[in-house]
């Protein structure tokens, strides 16, 4: 995975702390809900599932979540990224 650039705190379109959207896709089983929620759990402890939104494909094989987290800084952003790109049930992370 490429390492984000380093962009100055003056030069960040986020300002922190702030809720962020991250979007996480993968197949449609119970496993993937369960992993992408005990990452997002480790990284913002103030997450929960009431802060997720869903929607499956339209042949229902795959899960999109949407995920309200409370970033702090670009640094737990960049971990959270991290984390649910490399795991084995993610497709993809936005």
């Amino acid at each position: 995975m490429q390492t984000p650039p380093d962009i100055p705190p003056e030069e960040s379109l986020i300002e922190y702390p702030c809720n962020f959207v991250i979007k996480v896709m993968g197949a449609a089983i119970p496993e993937f809900r369960e992993k992408v929620f005990n990452i997002a759990g480790r990284h913002d402890p103030r997450f929960n599932e009431s802060r997720v939104t869903e929607r499956y494909s339209k042949t229902q094989k795959y899960l999109s979540l949407s995920l309200t987290i409370y970033a702090q800084n670009r640094e737990q952003l960049d971990a959270i990224y991290t984390e649910l790109t490399a795991c084995e049930l993610t497709q993809w992370v936005l």
